[in-house]
């Protein structure tokens, strides 16, 4: 879940199992991409 961060129209990878995205299954991973364009401040995530 990403914090600061603003994903316009792009939520499928704020980390709500079933709801924006499938779990990641044990022993799995997950690569997150996205460009932050002309952001700045302080981002952060957790899961």
């Amino acid at each position: 879940h990403w914090h600061g961060f603003f994903q316009h129209n792009h939520n499928r990878m704020d980390g709500s199992a079933y709801v924006t995205q499938c779990p990641i299954a044990p022993g799995n991973s997950f690569l997150y991409f996205f460009s932050a364009g002309h952001q700045v401040g302080t981002f952060w995530y957790h899961s």
